[in-house]
């Protein structure tokens, strides 16, 4: 088959999986349309319809239904081939992810055990553990929950950890109560559903006040925006750990809790290439606990990394 053909089979299967053409669209990073259209395509070609859709729901037609666990084989044989073909050359190369942040010295740690080509297409952390689960990446760095983990069929390592502080207008760079913070849900559930659903809890179990926006402010200058209309002090977002301040605002320590969010590196569980095991090992095989289980540090619950109790 070709490139495409196989492409259009794993877009059956991620519908077929989520029986909803937007959400399957949105793990594929595909546009809507373009993925009805591929379908339908697809349908053409096989000469059967694969789903009964309507405004309301989509459902597997018996057809459907009865070639997906053969799709599911093929793709899983493809796979195989291309895994096999780079081992035969010397050249397999492993594809991983990321959302924003990366190890600083992830190609020397990685060079004398595998070809690591990191992927271009940077992608909010459930976008890059649902693109690991269905092996569109061999691994990816991002922030995932127990619960992810165990739908996706995915494990993890603890690869790297960001404090996050508040930014506030002033001149008052003293540490602040997490409780007398604020902290930035957005209303674009897709690109920020991992920050939102961190926020939320932040807000619930430290006291933090969770404010609602509409603007994408959770980082960039809509962010500084924010914090000069704001009365307190507002928790900055791992994906703007490394932006400078304007001069006009100042960066102040969260306390009470200490508040932390974790990076995982995550790959599938039924892993077998030996290349992806090697980088894992590679690269979280020194990390210490990044000052995550200090007794005034904060994660959320489901966190992979919690303490229990």
């Amino acid at each position: 088959m070709t490139e495409v053909e196989l492409r259009q089979l794993r877009y059956f299967v991620a519908v077929a999986e989520e029986l909803n053409f937007g959400r399957a669209a949105e793990r594929l990073l595909i546009a809507g349309p373009s993925l009805s259209q591929q379908i339908k395509a697809l349908e053409r070609d096989l000469g059967v319809r694969l789903f009964d859709r309507d405004r309301r729901s989509v459902s597997l037609t018996p057809a459907g239904a009865a070639l997906l666990p053969h799709t599911r084989a093929l793709l899983n044989r493809a796979d195989d081939l291309r895994r096999r073909a780079g081992r035969l050359s010397g050249s397999e190369s492993l594809r991983l992810g990321h959302v924003n942040w990366l190890p600083p010295d992830l190609s020397s740690r990685t060079a004398a055990v595998a070809q690591v080509h990191i992927d271009a297409w940077v992608a909010p952390s459930h976008t890059q553990a649902a693109r690991v689960a269905d092996g569109s990446l061999a691994l990816a760095v991002c922030w995932v929950r127990t619960e992810d983990l165990k739908r996706l069929g995915l494990k993890a390592r603890l690869i790297g950890a960001d404090r996050l502080y508040a930014v506030a207008k002033g001149a008052d760079t003293s540490d602040v109560a997490a409780r007398d913070t604020d902290v930035l849900i957005d209303d674009d559930v897709i690109s920020w559903a991992s920050w939102n659903v961190y926020a939320e809890e932040l807000a619930s179990t430290t006291g933090a006040r969770a404010v609602q926006i509409a603007d994408g402010g959770v980082t960039g200058p809509a962010f500084f925006d924010h914090v000069r209309r704001s009365r307190r002090p507002i928790v900055n977002c791992p994906k703007g750990q490394t932006t400078p301040l304007p001069s006009d605002l100042v960066r102040r320590q969260v306390v009470a809790p200490k508040v932390h969010w974790t990076w995982s590196l995550v790959w599938r569980g039924n892993e077998e290439r030996a290349g992806v095991h090697a980088i894992v090992d590679a690269l979280c095989g020194g990390v210490c606990d990044l000052g995550i289980h200090a007794p005034d540090a904060w994660l959320p619950a489901d966190d992979p990394y919690a303490l229990p109790g």
